[in-house]
């Protein structure tokens, strides 16, 4: 299975975040055409349920769809389900604090991602610890988490002094795309896909616009 890196070109690849609820009926499906149309780096299965039976159902469905493609599958958070569900790793939301741990109970093949917000300090340390990638975000204007955007000055200085890739995520849009795109390696889209009515003409549009 092909690993989360950076793209040799310098031109920014998507990690595309599914929704908080997926229709099994459907959403495999959607997400087959997506990753048919467009260049997907990763795909990470963010659901807000904490029902088991419909997690691993999920999980198994898509990992058929991204695997059959050579595209990555990540899940949110639930680092015990990585192996049972046959998955490449799993993206954490609490910065460096249980990367140590999550790496060695993983084992060095595993892709493990961590959101790191807008903290510098938190990427720089996951990264001491092993972190594959490193997400910083909101970079556009959210409500969620903190309140605090990840601006571009961050993601200026991470390009410059850090090999460990960054995921650009968070409340963006063409513009925020084009700004950033210099100096992201990845940029992380999910509702801005999903809430559209034509997912695989807007994942188009973002890549264009990462040129």
């Amino acid at each position: 299975m092909t690993d989360i890196i950076a793209d040799e070109n310098e031109t920014p690849q998507i990690y595309l975040i599914t929704p908080s609820e997926i229709d099994l009926v459907t959403f495999p499906d959607t997400l087959a055409r997506c990753l048919d149309a467009v260049d997907i780096a990763c795909v990470r299965l963010s659901l807000g349920a904490t029902d088991d039976t419909y997690i691993a159902k999920s999980a198994d469905a898509l990992r058929v769809t991204t695997h059959d493609r050579d595209v990555a599958l990540v899940i949110d958070s639930h680092v015990l389900m990585v192996e049972r569900l046959g998955l490449d790793g799993v993206h954490l939301s609490d910065a460096a604090r249980t990367l140590k741990a999550v790496r060695k109970d993983l084992g060095a093949d595993a892709i493990i991602g961590t959101n790191c917000y807008a903290s510098r300090h938190n990427g720089m340390t996951a990264c001491e610890l092993g972190a594959d990638y490193i997400s910083f975000g909101p970079v556009g204007e959210s409500n969620l988490g903190n309140g605090h955007r990840a601006e571009l000055e961050l993601f200026q200085w991470w390009s410059e002094m850090i090999e460990v890739p960054c995921v650009a995520e968070g409340a963006l849009n063409e513009a925020l795309i084009r700004t950033f795109a210099p100096h992201a390696d990845f940029f992380g889209l999910g509702d801005e896909v999903w809430a559209s009515d034509d997912p695989v003409e807007t994942l188009r549009t973002f890549a264009a616009a990462m040129i």
